[in-house]
């Protein structure tokens, strides 16, 4: 009893402290709604499913209407009448407000007080500061009582500062020497403490502006965009790996630094929102916009076993619009995605409307394949550093003058040709070296005109019409070669295609390809016919794929299946040192392809396979004009 009484009397000497406040001391967002929402919510809140006794506390309609109990809530000006001061102050269990079993506290003296005040002065809600545009306050005149008062007053800030002093009985200490102040500013601006140099110049400078010029030295250091962006970062949930099971490594520091820089060039905040949403759907939209995007990238990539794809898709969506609410809507979106918000005011159809505009991109967050150890996992942008873009300039511009001279030569091919072909009457034009030595009549080499590698690798001509892959070998990679052709009285038609992979010592183990075991995989290979004065371009057609030789489940026949060939494709154990030797593959026509003058074939080997750098490392390509029976495979050298 004693308890009860002394609680009473705190509590009423509270209330009559807290009641000569006038409403405008009382902020509802900030002092009201956090108890409202932790302690009242769960059952007088948002979610319909959870509603007890027919009210609600978020809204004010329906705090000022009777509840099902016939009682008034909250009558505004009147605490004494508000059953709801009634029931956080009783200790009924049957009517103590949060119930005893409902896990939470009960309001302290100083939060009924708070309440009461809060009725007293009329009970005025506000709109949740999310929705709330903000807006520009008046500049206070507070009257400065003390010498160090009328030093210390030098901007509006100070002004509001010096307000909220006076009205909490304090008064500003005085300026700090300026040693500190520079350790403060730089650890405030650059996160790292002055140098002895930075503090010796400041120190030195007596100018009135002194502060203000070490300020300003400290805002144009690239660390004031290192410090700035450490808590975006966080928002956006950056980090250096994966963040799920193995949690590998990943790149992704090109959007950590788009970050940094926009800090250090000041960038406005309205378009430093538009890029990171959706800089990729502005219009002629530069790198560093796409870049911008990279803030949608940040989530989880689960490589575990047993994912479901669909599953994670989800998830991930889930995750983006959590996170764009947290970051810039300053709400918890987390817990619509299930029913109605119990304390923000967003619904679970709100949250969906929301994850729309997320449910159309094409990443389902699931892992590459080699994502654990450190590849990226697409869609992926490629980088150039300054010199790259330099470098890439030079290159346009001589593309553009060999274009010139390309046109002036062509000019000229025709008679070039036909003075040619007399001189080479008694070879192929489609070789005159043979394949691995076999008769001229089996089998001839083709001599590319051009090849490139996708993944920029270098193609070397050799002497006996093969290619050999140097420098750089990506994880995956398609060769592209495009091979003139000419009507002579040997060969007038093509039946078969043939390539050979070779051995050369400049391979792993002298082997065939250009993995870290010797092997290769050919995912695919295509070719078409592109006739003289004519653009389009013609699909060959193969009845039937066939090699000397295949490693056990990597067939040549997979390269007829597409769909499959990605899965397995054609090796040939380059591994094992018994298989380094020539192998053959042999691609028979669906019917015969007639050459004719000045036409061009194009044929594109495809290595995708799921195993890194698994590339041919040397091969040759030759083509026969013999009927089906005939075609034999070189013999091995």
């Amino acid at each position: 009893m004693n308890y009860q009484i002394l609680r009473v009397v705190t509590i009423c000497l509270a209330m009559a402290a807290c009641c000569v406040a006038t409403s405008a001391d009382i902020n509802f967002s900030r002092e009201i709604r956090p108890v409202l929402s932790d302690k009242c919510f769960a059952c007088h809140g948002p979610d319909q499913e959870q509603l007890q006794g027919g009210l609600r506390l978020d809204l004010r309609v329906q705090a000022l209407a009777e509840a099902d109990s016939g009682l008034l809530p909250i009558v505004p000006g009147n605490a004494d009448a508000s059953e709801i001061l009634k029931r956080v102050t009783s200790r009924d269990p049957d009517l103590q407000m949060p119930p005893p079993n409902s896990g939470k506290e009960p309001l302290t003296d100083s939060e009924i007080a708070k309440i009461a005040a809060w009725i007293s002065a009329g009970a005025a809600y506000e709109e949740h500061w999310a929705f709330v545009a903000p807006h520009r306050s008046a500049v206070p005149e507070p009257k400065p009582t003390t010498e160090v008062e009328h030093k210390w007053l030098k901007n509006p800030i100070d002004r509001f500062l010096l307000t909220r002093l006076h009205r909490e009985g304090l008064t500003p200490a005085p300026e700090a020497d300026k040693a500190t102040l520079i350790r403060r500013v730089a650890l405030d601006l650059i996160g790292l403490p002055p140098t002895i140099e930075q503090v010796n110049e400041y120190l030195a400078d007596q100018r009135d502006d002194a502060y203000e010029r070490m300020v300003d030295r400290f805002l144009n250091s690239p660390h004031y965009g290192e410090r700035m962006a450490i808590e975006w970062l966080d928002y956006a949930r950056y980090a250096d790996s994966n963040g799920f099971q193995s949690d590998g490594s990943r790149d992704i520091w090109a959007w950590r630094d788009w970050v940094i820089n926009a800090f250090n060039r000041n960038q406005p905040f309205d378009q430093f929102t538009i890029e990171q949403l959706a800089g990729d759907m502005l219009e002629n939209a530069t790198r560093e916009q796409i870049i911008a995007t990279g803030f949608n990238r940040n989530h989880r990539l689960n490589g575990e076993g047993g994912r479901i794809v669909e599953e994670w898709f989800v998830e991930t969506v889930i995750d983006r619009v959590e996170t764009t609410g947290l970051t810039w809507l300053g709400l918890t979106l987390n817990c619509c995605r299930c029913h109605d918000h119990k304390y923000d005011p967003i619904s679970q159809q709100e949250f969906y409307q929301l994850f729309a505009f997320f449910n159309s991109g094409d990443e389902s967050g699931v892992l590459a394949p080699l994502g654990k150890n450190g590849e990226n996992t697409p869609p992926l942008l490629e980088l150039t550093t300054p010199e790259h873009l330099s470098e890439i300039a030079k290159l346009e511009q001589r593309l553009e003058i060999e274009k010139s001279e390309r046109e002036q030569v062509s000019a000229k091919l025709p008679e070039l040709v036909t003075t040619w072909a007399k001189h080479q009457a008694a070879e192929s034009v489609l070789g005159s070296a043979d394949a691995a030595g076999t008769s001229p009549s089996a089998w001839q080499v083709l001599t590319p005109t051009r090849a490139i590698s996708t993944g920029r690798a270098k193609l070397k001509r050799l002497d006996d019409g093969s290619l050999l892959a140097s420098g750089k070998n990506p994880a995956r990679d398609n060769y592209e070669i495009e091979i003139a052709l000419t009507t002579t009285s040997k060969m007038s038609q093509i039946t078969a295609i043939l390539l050979e992979a070779l051995p050369d010592p400049s391979l792993t183990n002298q082997s065939l390809g250009r993995s870290s075991n010797g092997n290769f995989v050919l995912t695919g290979f295509s070719a078409k016919l592109q006739y003289a004065g004519n653009n389009e371009l013609h699909p060959i057609e193969f009845s039937s794929v066939e090699a000397d030789y295949s490693q056990d489940g990597w067939p040549a026949s997979s390269l007829l299946h597409p769909d499959n060939a990605k899965k397995t494709g054609w090796a040939v154990d380059g591994n094992k040192p018994e298989r380094r030797q020539k192998r053959s593959l042999k691609l028979v026509l669906k019917s015969p392809l007639r050459i004719e003058s000045n036409s061009t074939l194009f044929i594109r080997l495809e290595q995708q396979s799921q195993f890194s750098q698994h590339t041919l490392g040397r091969f040759r390509l030759a083509c026969s004009d013999q009927s089906v029976d005939k075609l034999a495979f070189p013999p091995e050298s």
